[in-house]
């Protein structure tokens, strides 16, 4: 991992003291203004390269994501790390056993939001043999689900599915499809 500071970052800052060394007779008005300007204007990113970022609850690891390349951006309302890849990701249940993975060309984690969202070419496969495709999914890790307006395939040892509107567990064991097209057989 190479970490590099942004010299954006560095920038605001030296601008910041010299403004306020140069400017000493400013009214608590005017140095208000310069302060929520400054403040507003901060940015920190850090970039890594050959990215292996673990996820632990509870002492016990949730989630591991692999990627070519990572890069944290951190404002006043935004973190988020942005993962370009091939992205690789695994979920474990509460035991530590792997339970679901999932393959990406680039990922984006919402660290406020715990959420994570896999654009481009998106494969998630099962322990249980389900498998998914589509072109962007969101997961929740607060609430434990995968999501995609997008149009999804499902194929499960017993069926096949497509459709748009996808909503479901991570392992792919139950889900909600709006707007469904495929076969399905019944015993």
């Amino acid at each position: 991992m190479k970490p590099v500071v942004s010299i954006y970052s560095f920038l605001i800052l030296s601008t910041a003291i010299l403004i306020t060394a140069g400017c000493s007779e400013l009214s608590e008005f005017d140095d208000n203004q310069i302060q929520a300007a400054l403040n507003d204007s901060l940015l920190t990113t850090t970039e890594s390269w050959d990215v292996d970022l673990t996820i632990l609850k509870d002492g016990n690891r949730q989630v591991t994501i692999e990627g070519d390349y990572a890069l944290n951006i951190q404002e006043k309302d935004r973190e988020e790390t942005r993962i370009t890849g091939p992205v690789y990701v695994q979920l474990f249940d509460s035991t530590g056993a792997r339970e679901t993975e999932a393959w990406s060309k680039r990922a984006v984690y919402h660290a406020a939001k715990n959420e994570f969202e896999l654009y481009d070419s998106v494969r998630v496969h099962t322990s249980d043999q389900r498998r998914l495709s589509t072109e962007y999914l969101k997961w929740s890790q607060l609430s434990d689900d995968i999501s995609s307006p997008q149009f999804v395939i499902i194929v499960t040892p017993a069926d096949s599915i497509a459709g748009r509107g996808f909503k479901g567990a991570t392992n792919l064991s139950s889900y909600t499809i709006e707007e469904p097209r495929g076969r399905l057989l019944v015993d």
